[in-house]
C-alpha cells in the first residue's frame, strides 16, 4: 500500500506522506513559518492554521518567502 499523495507545491508535483499538514510540509521543505506565507487551494492560511490542515491529493499549495533588506 502506498501512503503517500501527490500534490503540487509552487507549480511542481510533490508525493508527501498522507496525513500531511502545511505545517508538517513546511518543516520537511527547512522553511520557518515565521517568514513564509502559505496559500492552499487558492486561499491563504494564517499561521495558527497550519497545523490543522491536512494535504489531500491533488492540492495546490504556494509558498511566498519574505526577504528582508533595504
Amino acid at each position: 500500500m502506498n501512503d503517500t499523495i501527490d500534490v503540487t507545491v509552487n507549480g511542481e508535483r510533490r508525493a508527501v506522506a498522507g496525513g500531511t499538514t502545511l505545517l508538517d510540509l513546511l518543516e520537511a521543505l527547512a522553511l520557518d513559518p515565521r517568514v513564509v506565507v502559505v496559500e492552499h487551494n487558492r486561499a491563504i492560511v494564517r499561521r495558527p492554521r497550519l497545523g490543522r490542515v491536512t494535504v489531500a491529493p491533488g492540492d495546490a499549495i504556494e509558498l511566498v518567502h519574505f526577504v528582508g533588506g533595504g
